[in-house]
C-alpha cells in the first residue's frame, strides 16, 4: 500500500518546472501522487491551507508540507 502525496501548484512556470522535476520523480510504488492545480480548482485552496501550505508549488508528503520554490502565495489564489 502506498502513502499519499499531494502536489499543489498554480500553473505558473515555476510550478510547472517543479511538477516536471519533483512530483513526477516520486516513486509511484511508494506514493500515490495527486496533482492539484489550484488555479483551476480554487475549491481546494482551503484544503491546501489546512495541510500547512503557504505558497505553491508545494508537496504534501505524509501530511507534511514541503515548499519547493515560491511561485505564488495561497492568498493570491483566493
Amino acid at each position: 500500500m502506498s502513502n499519499k502525496a499531494i502536489f499543489y501548484h498554480a500553473g505558473c512556470p515555476v510550478c510547472v518546472a517543479a511538477e516536471d522535476n519533483v512530483a513526477k520523480a516520486i516513486d509511484p510504488t511508494r506514493y500515490d501522487v495527486e496533482i492539484v492545480h489550484l488555479g483551476n480548482d480554487k475549491s481546494r485552496v482551503s484544503e491546501a491551507e489546512a495541510a500547512g501550505v503557504k505558497s505553491v508549488p508545494a508537496l504534501v508528503l505524509d501530511g507534511e508540507p514541503f515548499h519547493i520554490n515560491f511561485g505564488a502565495s495561497l492568498a493570491d489564489l483566493k
